[in-house]
C-alpha cells in the first residue's frame, strides 16, 4: 500500500549521496539500529506540537528526516554526530517526543538521534546524587529513588513519555517546583557530545567556582550546541509527611498576594497552583463552593517539623476559605489528563497552552493584557490561566486558549501565538518559562534576548561551525 505525506516545514534537502555516506559510516556498528523505512521517518517527523495535530489530519506532516539512529553508549552517539558532521548532515537529539513547540522536528531533513536505548542510572547514596543516561524515561527514575526512599522532585506533567535529556535539554521544570526548584537547579554535572563528535564532561560537585560555569551553555539549549548524553542530579530524602490544603478567593489578585506572603514568610510548598474563574469552573466544577471564584491549591511535604511549621503560615496568610483536601486530590488524579488537544483537533478547535512568567510588580498586568490581546483574536473562544509556579520575585501564568478558525488554522494559531508573546515583551516578562523555544517562539527570541542574542549566535558559530545541530532552531 502506498501512502504520501506533505512536509510542511521542509525547508531543504540533504543529497542523496551524502545520506548513502552516512549510512556507510555508522551502519558497522549501529545495525539494524540506523533505520531509514518510512515508518520509522513518519514517526519521528513531529513531536507532541498542537497545531501540527492540525497538519496530520490532512496528510501532512512537519518534516521527514532521512533518517533515525538509536545509539546504546556515548561512544556510538560521538561515531553518528561526527560522521554526519563530516558531510554537512543535521542532527537533531529525541527523547520522548514530548515537547509541545516543535523543538525536535527535523526540518531540514538529516539524522534523527532517538536516545532512548540509553537508560542506565547509578546511585551516590551517601552524596544524594543520582546519574542518569539521557534516554532514561522520567517515570521510571522517579521510581527508581521512590523505592530507595529518595526523589528528585522533578514531576512535569509529561513524567510518563519525557526523558532526563529532554529535560535538561528544555530547562523543564515540574509540577512540584516551587519546593524543590527546575531541572537547572538539580543538575550538578553533564556529558555532552560537541557537533565536532568531542566528547566534553562536566564532573558534578556541590559548587564550584573553577571558571565560568559551561556546563550551563547546555541547559535550555535544545540540542542546538550539541546531545546532552549523561546527566549527575542531585536528589532529597522522600518526604516525610505531606499536608494538603485548598482556599477560595474572591479574586486572581487576592489570591496572588496571599501565595507572596506565604513566600515571604519563608514558606516553600511544593505545589501551589492559582486557578483564575474560567479555569476553577474547568477543572473543579464538582466542587460547589468554588464555582464561579479563583481556587487555590496547595501541597506542603518534606520532614514532619518543616511542613507542620509551614502550614501555621499557610492558614495565617492565606486567607479566603479554605476548602479541605479534596480538591488537591482531585488535581492528583486527574494532573496528567493531556486528552483535550488531540480531542478537540478533529473537531476543527484549535487549542493550546502558553507559559509565560513575570516578577510579581508585573504578573498582574500581564495576566490582563495577555488575556485582553489573545481575546482579541478573531476566532478565539475563551482564554484562562493557572499561575503554576511561584518564586520570591514572581510567578509562571500558565495560559490556555481555544478557538475555531474561519481560514487556515496554522494562520489562526499564529496570530494568537504574536498577540501573547507581544503582550509578554511589553510587560517585561519571559516569553517562556518551561516549554522552551521549540520552532513555535523562535519569531521572537531575538527580541525576548535583546543584545544577549548575539552572544548565542557566536557561541553557537563557535561549538557548531559547519550549523549542523538542530538547524533552524531559534534562527
Amino acid at each position: 500500500m502506498s501512502f504520501r505525506l506533505t512536509q510542511r516545514l521542509r525547508r531543504e534537502g540533504v543529497p542523496a549521496e551524502r545520506v548513502s555516506a552516512f549510512i556507510e559510516r555508522v551502519k558497522p556498528v549501529l545495525g539494524e539500529r540506523c533505520s531509514t523505512r518510512f515508518s520509522d521517518l513518519v514517526s519521528y517527523s513531529r513531536d507532541y506540537w498542537p497545531i501540527s495535530l492540525h497538519w496530520l489530519l490532512k496528510g501532512e506532516v512537519p518534516s521527514l528526516p532521512d533518517a533515525v539512529v538509536w545509539p546504546e553508549s556515548t561512544e556510538e552517539v560521538a561515531l553518528v554526530v561526527s560522521a554526519a558532521s563530516s558531510l554537512g548532515i543535521p542532527v537533531y537529539p529525541y527523547g520522548g517526543g514530548s515537547g509541545v513547540l516543535g523543538g525536535a522536528v527535523p526540518e531540514m531533513g538529516g539524522v534523527v538521534v532517538d536516545l532512548k536505548r540509553m537508560r542506565s542510572i547509578r546511585l551516590y547514596e551517601e552524596d544524594f546524587i543520582v546519574e542518569a543516561e539521557a534516554g532514561v524515561n522520567g517515570y521510571y527514575l522517579e521510581s527508581y529513588l521512590n523505592h530507595r526512599g529518595l526523589t528528585l522532585g522533578q514531576i512535569p506533567q509529561s513524567l510518563y513519555p519525557s526523558t532526563v535529556g529532554g529535560w535538561v535539554a528544555t530547562k523543564a521544570t515540574g509540577q512540584f517546583s516551587t519546593k524543590y526548584g527546575g531541572i537547572e537547579d538539580m543538575v550538578l554535572g553533564l556529558e555532552v557530545v560537541l557537533p565536532t563528535g568531542e566528547i566534553a564532561r562536566f564532573p558534578p560537585h556541590p559548587r564550584s567556582s573553577t571558571g565560568p560555569d559551561l556546563m550551563r551553555l547546555f541547559i535550555g539549549s535544545e540540542g542546538a550546541l550539541g546531545i546532552i548524553t549523561r546527566v549527575w542530579l542531585r536528589v532529597q530524602p522522600y518526604p516525610e509527611e505531606r499536608i494538603l490544603q485548598s482556599f477560595v478567593h474572591e479574586s486572581f489578585e487576592e489570591a496572588l498576594q496571599a501565595v507572596r506572603r506565604v513566600l515571604a514568610r519563608g514558606a516553600k510548598p511544593a505545589v501551589v497552583r492559582v486557578y483564575d474563574r474560567i479555569e476553577t469552573k474547568r477543572h473543579f466544577y464538582a466542587f460547589e463552593e468554588a464555582y464561579g471564584k479563583v481556587l487555590t491549591i496547595v501541597i506542603l511535604e518534606g520532614s514532619s517539623e518543616v511542613v507542620r511549621a509551614e502550614a501555621g503560615i499557610l492558614e495565617r496568610e492565606m486567607g479566603g476559605k479554605p476548602l479541605g483536601e479534596e480538591p488537591v486530590r482531585h488535581w492528583l488524579r486527574t494532573r496528567f489528563d493531556v486528552r483535550e488537544a488531540p480531542e478537540f483537533a478533529p473537531l476543527g478547535v484549535v487549542f493550546d497552552t502558553i507559559e509565560v512568567a513575570a516578577p510579581w510588580s508585573r504578573v498582574v498586568e500581564l495576566y490582563h493584557r495577555f488575556k485582553e490581546a489573545v481575546g482579541s483574536v478573531d476566532g478565539v473562544l475563551f482564554v484562562s490561566a493557572h499561575a503554576s509556579h511561584f518564586y520570591l520575585q514572581g510567578a509562571c501564568l500558565y495560559f490556555t486558549f481555544a478557538g475555531v478558525p474561519r481560514g487556515d488554522p496554522t494562520e489562526f494559531y499564529n496570530r494568537v501565538w504574536d498577540a501573547a508573546m507581544r503582550a509578554t515583551l511589553e510587560c517585561g516578562g519571559a516569553i517562556s518559562h518551561h516549554h522552551g523555544i521549540g520552532r513555535q517562539r523562535r519569531p521572537w527570541l531575538r527580541d525576548a534576548l535583546g543584545g544577549g542574542y548575539a552572544v548565542l549566535a557566536r557561541v553557537k558559530a563557535a561549538l557548531d561551525p559547519r550549523g549542523v545541530m538542530n538547524p533552524g532552531w531559534g534562527a
